[in-house]
Parts: C-alpha cells; structure tokens; sequence
C-alpha cells in the first residue's frame, strides 16, 4: 500500500478511536488522503455530490426509516401484537412465539433491525416480564435475535445499500431474502419450543372467542403494508424505490387518519427522529464515497481479485473466508461501514469467481446481522439494554442458542446457493 493509503486507515482508525462520527472519521481520512496526495480537496465535494445525487436508489433509505418510525409511534406495534397472540399464543413460551411473528410481519414494512427491536421488540418484552416464566435474559435474547429478520425479510434497506455499490437487482435481492428469512424465523421458533419444553414454560392464557374478530379487525389494516409493497413491485406497478414512499404513506395515511394515534406534536417527533437517523446514514454514504475513490485509485479491490486469484480459491472458499471476515469486523464496525467501505472491495474477486451477486448480497446482509447480536459490540444488544434495562451478560447467556442456529443457517445458505437464488430464479432473475 502507498503512504497516501496508509495515511487513510491511520486517520479513519484515529478518529474511531477516538469517538468522532464515523462519517466525519471517514470523511476526514478521504481529505487526509488528498492532501498526502497533493490532490485537490475540492474532489470531496465531487464525489459526495455526484455519488448522492446520482442515486436515485437511495430515495429509499429516508423513507424506509420515516415509514418504520411512523409506525412504531402509531400503535401499529400494538396491533400485530395482539393479531399474533391468535395464532401462536398458546404454544409454548407463547410470547417468544408471538415476538417472533410478530417480526415477520414487522419485517416486511420496516426493512430496519433497529427499528423492530425498538418497536414490537419492545412491546414484548414487556408482556413477557409480566410474567414469572420469561427471565430478563431470555425476553431481551429473543427479541434481539428476532430483529435480526427485519433487513433479510423484504423490503430491506441494507439490501438498497448493497444495490447501490453493486449494480445488483433490488428487486431480486428482496425476493432472494425471502427464503433464507422464513427459514430463520422456523428455526428460531424451534429454538424457543425446545428451551420452552426443557424449561416446562406454561402455556399462555388463550384469548377469548369473542375478542377474535376485533382482534383481527385491528391486526388487518397493518398487514395489508406488505402486501402493497410486495404486490406492487413484483407486478411493476412500482419500483423499490417508490415502494418506500408507497410504504410511508400507507403508514401515515394509517397511524393518523385510520388510527388516530398519531398527534401533532408525536409526529413532529417522528419527523424529527427520521431526519436524525436519515442524516447518520447520509453522512456515512458521503464518507465511503470518499474512501472509495481513494481505494479505487490505488486499485486495492483488483488487488484483492489478483490476491484471490492467485489463492486459487473455489467459490465455497471465497464465500468462508468471506463469513469469516465479516463475523469478524462485525464485531467492531457499523452495517453501514461494512457494506460501503468493504464489499466494493470484495466485488471484484467476487465477479471473478462467479459468485452470483444477489447470492452475495443476501450471504453479506445475513453475515451483519449476525454482528448485530453478538459481541463485544453488537448493535441490537446495546440498543436493547438501552430501552429495557436488560443487562448484556444476561442476554448473552440466553442468546446463545440462537446465535449457533443463525451460525449454521449461514453455512447452510453458503453452501447451497439455491436457498438464496430459487425464489428470484423462479420470478424470472437470470443468475450472473
């Protein structure tokens, strides 16, 4: 590497250390870099504003986040909640059960693991540590490991980010996490009837006949989100992008006008919120496209094909390393990061190799989710605690289970591409 390129990383690495905004570390390492290399720094504002302005595909990320913040103000939560406490309530360790429902049906509005743990995640903690069955631990665990559906599970917003850097369908890569996410939810409710059975939790209350039909009545309205969006995009009556914006003003038309549950002043704060979350995220795309000059005019991602190249890697090998690596960062790093600084990086050996990019997308989204949950810096654990109190340690304890099951599942969707690439093939996506 030059001096130019390892002026970045100290730079990037040195404001990380030292707390700054990840986008302003990487905005600062990508001037850093212009200066070692006696380049304009005017160069910043071009590649920030041509990489922003030219992406019509990140219209998507704001209004995702507003529609999902709309509806956690909007007792949408609420509603599937006590739909699902219908159908699954009276399994054993009833309330996992629901939460875990309940983030299928979440997942497929919001597209933000984020967002379902602060939502419906929340909702259900509470009811389960009403009761004396559900330990602190486990509540928190499940709910943590349950979010980890909402960006697998279309409509995902990392899944827009991974379209945006490389070129890949997004209508494709939604219809790719279809699988791979009911398969996770299957699984993780097979974790909670196993430690439901050893644990002889009780089965809960069942909910009276004659509060069904109101029940459904309030859950139908939410569920009808998912249909629109999915409905509509693969029957072309919309792109993705403008999916996102269908699915903010469903969730606005619902929460206010349907509802009624959404005041003044509420929804300044959900505008508030949004812009706050939306403006993180800008941030961040600005710093990468920065990062991502630099390394492209270094030529470090054709290195790394050369590198792989010259490894002699078959596509299963790649892929490993490439679990490995991400288990590994995402431990320390942000999704965001890893999907803007490292995977356009990776691109190019993954071209080279014949690794279908939809294949790659969901295996990548799949590998940062699972970061989200496990330590020292899982995202979804911090957020978690911060809302409910849970102490980490407990939901480490408990979460175990799911962790090693989401683990297999990756090998699983590692080696057998099909789990991914059936569904979109089978919609009419040709495999690159």
């Amino acid at each position: 590497m030059t001096s130019g390129i390892w002026i970045l990383v100290l730079v990037l690495a040195g404001g990380m250390l030292l707390r700054m905004p990840i986008g302003f570390s990487m905005l600062a390492a990508g001037i850093a870099y212009l200066v070692a290399k006696g380049q304009d720094i005017g160069l910043v504002a071009e590649q920030v504003g041509n990489g922003l302005y030219n992406s019509y595909v990140l219209l998507a990320v704001p209004l995702f986040v507003f529609a999902a913040n709309i509806m956690n103000a909007g007792t949408v939560s609420e509603r599937i909640f006590d739909f699902c406490r219908i159908l699954v309530g009276r399994m054993r360790g009833g309330l996992a059960q629901v939460d875990i429902l309940v983030s299928v049906i979440f997942s497929g509005m919001s597209g933000s693991a984020i967002a379902d743990a602060a939502g419906p995640g929340l909702v259900t903690i509470r009811q389960m540590l009403k009761k004396p069955e559900y330990t602190r631990g486990f509540a928190g665990a499940v709910v943590v490991a349950s979010a980890t559906l909402g960006p697998i599970i279309p409509p995902s917003i990392p899944m827009v980010i991974y379209a945006l850097v490389s070129g890949a369908s997004v209508g494709a890569l939604f219809l790719g996490g279809v699988v791979p996410g009911f398969l996770m939810a299957s699984l993780m409710m097979g974790v909670v009837h196993i430690i439901a059975v050893k644990r002889n939790m009780p089965r809960d209350e069942p909910v009276p006949r004659s509060e069904w039909a109101g029940l459904i009545f309030r859950g139908a309205l939410p569920l009808s989100m998912p249909i629109v969006l999915l409905g509509g995009i693969y029957s072309g009556a919309f792109t993705p992008t403008e999916a996102a914006a269908v699915a903010a003003l469903h969730a606005l038309i619902l929460s206010t006008v349907v509802f009624r549950a959404l005041t003044w002043r509420s929804f300044w704060g959900v505008v508030m919120e949004s812009t706050r979350g939306s403006a993180v995220i800008t941030l961040i795309l600005a710093g990468s496209f920065m990062l991502n000059y630099a390394f492209t005019a270094e030529g470090v991602p054709q290195s790394m094909a050369l590198w792989v190249d010259g490894m002699h890697l078959s596509q299963l090998q790649f892929l490993l390393l490439v679990n490995v690596m991400f288990l590994v960062l995402g431990c320390f790093l942000d999704v965001s990061v890893l999907l803007l600084v490292f995977v356009p990086m990776l691109l190019p050996a993954a071209k080279l190799l014949g690794v279908d990019l939809v294949h790659f997308g969901v295996l990548v989204v799949l590998n940062m989710m699972i970061g989200l949950i496990h330590p020292p810096f899982g995202m979804l654990l911090f957020v978690t605690k911060a809302l409910t109190g849970i102490p980490i340690g407990e939901m480490m304890k408990e979460g175990w289970p799911f962790l090693v099951m989401l683990l297999c599942l990756l090998l699983a969707i590692t080696v057998f591409p099909q789990i991914v690439l059936w569904l979109p093939q089978t919609m009419g996506y040709v495999t690159h």
